[in-house]
């Protein structure tokens, strides 16, 4: 038989999570403070729970799916929190996104207490939460990272240990900062391309041809900068003047391109730092050295 789960917080996210951990057979306690959400699961199996506390009372593993570290810290340690009930040697879950100085706290104030801790907030989307196919980025003891697989696997095809307590809440943060400026790029580059009379949707598939769509990760950064090799295949100074030429002609347009313009500064930093006859992808060692002083 599976073991107990506590799990607090079965919005859009949480729910199919819940209902995971009840089809991979075990036994879980709900609480949130919609009842709707409550009754829901009830119906499909689980026990709702009148709070915090009462979810985490003699659970295995406590897991929480907020939407903000101040509700994690209630549902920890305010009124009915869950840290109050949970005992020595259970294992609490962070699967939330929230600030990692927060997700070090909290799991310092409850391994004082005898609790093993493990922050694990996830990627991908609501759908992929119904599927059990998240992405989970976790941070944590080696040991307490393998313990959690149980309660992770049914959640996720994906799991990637990021290192210590916190180092998976940081990994999401770093992600989401790169999907979230890239989305509102994107919506840039769309919106320029219409207003010089083209079609959106040629466009796409024109840069899905390039790297553009298929993104640096994949493609110049493994090829380039990440194995030390800045000879060019396309400058620094080219990049800066292209994106110079882009960044007028949507002046003439009226177009947005603000995040435009805070590359090209990126791009001239990179030349006023000698770099302008490199790889274009050498703004990573720009940048680097500007924020440790490591140009590698």
């Amino acid at each position: 038989m599976g073991a107990s789960v506590g799990f607090i917080g079965v919005g859009t996210m949480g729910g199919p999570m819940a209902r995971n951990l009840l089809r991979a057979g075990h036994r879980v306690r709900v609480f949130d403070l919609d009842s709707q959400l409550l009754a829901g699961l009830e119906k499909d199996g689980a026990e709702v729970a009148s709070s915090a506390a009462a979810a985490a009372s003699g659970a295995d593993c406590v897991i929480t799916m907020l939407p903000r570290g101040e509700h994690v810290e209630s549902a920890l340690f305010g009124d009915q929190g869950a840290a109050g009930a949970m005992g020595d040697g259970v294992l609490y879950i962070d699967m939330s996104t929230i600030l990692p100085s927060h997700s070090t706290r909290f799991a310092q104030r409850l391994q004082a207490a005898g609790v093993a801790v493990v922050d694990a907030p996830v990627g991908r989307s609501s759908q992929h939460a119904i599927d059990g196919k998240l992405l989970i980025m976790v941070g944590g003891e080696t040991g307490d990272v393998e313990r959690a697989r149980a309660f992770l696997e049914p959640l996720g095809d994906t799991i990637v240990h990021c290192g210590p307590t916190g180092a998976g809440q940081k990994m999401k943060l770093v992600n989401n900062y790169m999907s979230i400026a890239l989305n509102a790029l994107t919506a840039e580059a769309l919106v320029m391309a219409e207003s010089a009379g083209l079609d959106p949707e040629q466009a796409r598939n024109v840069m899905l041809g390039t790297v553009a769509g298929q993104g640096h990760m994949g493609t110049t950064y493994p090829a380039k900068v990440l194995k030390g090799d800045l000879t060019p295949g396309f400058m620094v100074d080219l990049a800066h003047k292209d994106m110079g030429l882009a960044l007028s002609m949507a002046g003439e347009l009226d177009a947005p391109a603000w995040l435009g313009a805070v590359a090209h500064q990126t791009y001239g930093l990179a030349r006023r730092n000698g770099r302008g006859a490199e790889d274009w992808t050498a703004v990573y060692a720009a940048l680097r050295e500007t924020a440790m002083g490591d140009g590698g």
